[in-house]
């Protein structure tokens, strides 16, 4: 027979690794929200016994009908408006974008509403667990009590809606109260974790100029106290417009002269004011890793954080009142904001102080087991940290109740799947989701009725029209590409903090595409409607024309037993060349030999591409990540392109400044 008339064999379509049984897709609150839809707003119906074409169609009609979309998902959450709103959206344009203009709300207003349950008020709105894994509870009926003796005292101190309330805190109770008391008078959040250093706080809090400051005395980690009254001390002299400080006593040292005892703040048995705001005022500020100069001071609405948590948290991880929330993170991170969010779908949240590997590298498992928590969130290095460490969560732990691990942080290689499928559970809905500090959500990730392939994320998220763009601005389909969003979201930055012209905000996304959203990812979009990330796009490696994400290079090689992490960078030299090290930490006991270094060559190449096989390998005492934790790519590669240390990153975004000392010196000896 001639091969021309020989029909094409269609690409093998992969067998995914879990799928939600016809129970659990007909309870998703997804689902009887596409059927509510479909009888108010016109949404397209759910297709009998087909989830995937389902979704699609809602996913189809949230883009294509953008307006009618989020009035849904505010009438289907019972968002409290005080003040109508005249429209949806005034103008769509990116950026400026303006969202239910003439409506007043407040976000702390839903984050509380649970406690007027009388059935609710008794039961855990959160479960503090610190390094002794015990959980202690926060009812919703105190949680509601102190939020509204400490606006009260906000008022008295003078805050008023517009003004910037900042908290140098760890992941405690106190820090939920303190966010909901400032959202509650129409203050601005904005807080960073005490394993910040000075430095990394000024640089964040100088920026919007705070008028109150709660801070602790010290936080414990890892076992060990660590003290930061000299570094809060250093915060009172350098923020000038301070007109209190809030003193919380972890370690139970006394307040320091002028500070106010967190104590007697919430004591009083008041009924919280929620101030009715815009929907586009100010909610807390976020600040992105600041590793190549000052951190982007990043504003959300109050409004649109609601909406977007709201849908995120609702229709997305599918949490309601009955689920307990669990992500390990800090307030440093946009997680944390997240995290609390759990209140506006009256979950409980679980608030975990201390080392994400203490007393061992279970310890999470173990915080999940110890709270019930039904979505245990996670970062993709822990769940490769315990492959490595062969910890068995499903054996060694009762993780029953758990319906839902999630990851985000970095892509979860594809072992990380197959790891949690074969040692939490196999029946185990794995959500790996990927999103940004910008939008404080997710452009793609989970949604409870759709099938789980290894390696990718399960879809574009609702209201996100999430594509994958060509050098041309061309969506390509099945091919790596820009990860772009083409139309707004309401928990885009209404603005950057000290940026009057918007310049630095346009410059940030839209500067490649003007009027479209680029984040600065790779991402695979596939024909089946899923999402691959393959890494940051500003530290692609490009070898003879031929693109790859870092991220596909450390799935590969931390596979391998001898490598604890890596740090592969690509640099354009300038004689035209390209010199592609990579950087290996390397686990106890093992050694650089040949062998070594043969293994992790033939690892690159037949896994991912023969151009992608590095320059040299180098044995490295670390890597270096922001503060955050997520790995330090671009100032390295500026370092090993002659740029001086001090110009190449800012010292106060890293977890250790030596170890970009040891960079430095390999950049030097390159170049000799």
């Amino acid at each position: 027979m001639s091969s021309a008339n020989t029909a094409p064999t269609p690409a093998p379509q992969p067998e995914p690794l879990w799928q939600p049984g016809a129970d659990r897709v007909a309870g998703a609150q997804v689902t009887r929200f596409q059927e509510w839809a479909a009888d108010r707003y016109g949404a397209p119906r759910a297709v009998p016994g087909d989830p995937v074409a389902s979704y699609t169609a809602l996913h189809r009609w949230s883009v294509d009908e953008l307006e009618r979309f989020w009035q849904a998902a505010a009438e289907w959450f019972d968002v409290r408006f005080d003040s109508p709103y005249e429209t949806v959206l005034a103008d769509a344009a990116m950026p400026g974008a303006r969202w239910f203009p003439g409506a007043t709300l407040n976000y702390a207003e839903h984050a509380l509403r649970a406690a007027a349950d009388p059935e609710r008020a008794g039961t855990p709105a959160l479960l503090h667990v610190d390094e002794t894994h015990e959980p202690h509870p926060v009812s919703w009926a105190e949680l509601r009590r102190q939020v509204g003796s400490l606006a009260a005292e906000l008022r008295r101190l003078g805050v008023r809606p517009g003004d910037r309330v900042s908290g140098y805190l760890p992941n405690v109770p106190q820090a939920v109260v303190a966010l909901l008391a400032a959202a509650a008078v129409g203050a601005v959040w904005t807080s960073c974790a005490p394993d910040f250093g000075a430095r990394s706080v000024l640089d964040r809090f100088q920026q919007v100029e705070p008028v109150v400051l709660f801070a602790v005395d010290g936080y414990r980690y890892g076992g060990k106290e660590h003290d930061r009254a000299e570094t809060v001390a250093e915060l009172r002299r350098e923020l000038p417009t301070l007109r209190a400080v809030v003193h919380i006593p972890l370690l139970g040292t006394p307040a320091p002269d002028g500070a106010l005892e967190w104590d007697g703040l919430v004591s009083a048995d008041e009924e919280p004011v929620f101030e009715q705001v815009p929907f586009d005022h100010p909610l807390w500020v976020l600040y992105s890793s600041g590793t190549t100069g000052l951190p982007k001071a990043i504003v959300q609405s109050q409004g649109g954080i609601l909406l977007e948590h709201l849908k995120q948290l609702g229709l997305h991880t599918d949490l309601g009142p009955e689920d307990r929330f669990f992500w390990y993170t800090s307030t440093g991170w946009m997680m944390w904001n997240f995290l609390v969010s759990g209140l506006l779908v009256g979950s409980t949240v679980v608030l975990y102080d201390g080392s994400p590997g203490y007393p061992d590298t279970a310890a999470q498992w173990r915080i999940a087991e110890r709270t019930g928590a039904t979505l245990f969130g996670t970062s993709a290095a822990y769940v490769m940290a315990c492959r490595k460490a062969e910890v068995h969560p499903g054996r060694d732990f009762d993780l029953s109740r758990v319906k839902c691990v999630a990851t985000t942080g970095s892509p979860l290689p594809p072992d990380g799947f197959r790891w949690l499928h074969d040692e939490v559970a196999e029946d185990m809905w794995i959500a790996s989701v990927s999103g940004g500090t910008d939008v404080c959500s997710c452009f793609a990730g989970a949604v409870a009725t759709l099938p789980v392939f290894i390696g990718e994320l399960q879809a574009p998220c609702l209201g996100t029209d999430l594509q994958a763009w060509d050098p041309h601005g061309e969506p390509v389909t099945d091919e790596v590409g820009e990860l772009v969003v083409t139309n707004p979201m309401p928990s885009m930055p209404i603005r950057f903090w000290n940026d009057p012209d918007g310049s630095r905000y346009r410059e940030s996304y839209f500067e490649m595409f003007p009027g479209t959203w680029r984040h600065g990812d790779w991402i695979t979009v596939t024909a089946r409607g899923t999402v691959v990330i393959h890494g940051r796009s500003d530290s692609t490696l490009n070898r003879q024309g031929v693109r790859m994400g870092s991220a596909d290079i450390y799935e590969a090689v931390e596979r391998l037993p001898e490598i604890r992490e890596s740090l592969v960078i690509g640099v354009e030299q300038p004689d035209g060349g390209y010199w592609m090290p990579l950087f290996v930490h390397l686990a106890e006991g093992a050694a650089l030999d040949d062998a070594l270094g043969d293994r992790i060559k033939r690892t690159i190449r037949e896994q991912l591409s023969p151009r992608h096989v590095p320059d040299e390998i180098i044995e490295v005492p670390g890597v270096p990540h922001t503060l955050t934790g997520k790995r330090i790519e671009v100032p390295v590669k500026r370092l090993l392109q002659g740029t001086p240390l001090e110009k190449a990153v800012n010292p106060g975004s890293v977890d250790n400044l030596e170890l970009l000392r040891f960079y430095e010196r390999v950049a030097r000896d390159h170049s000799a």
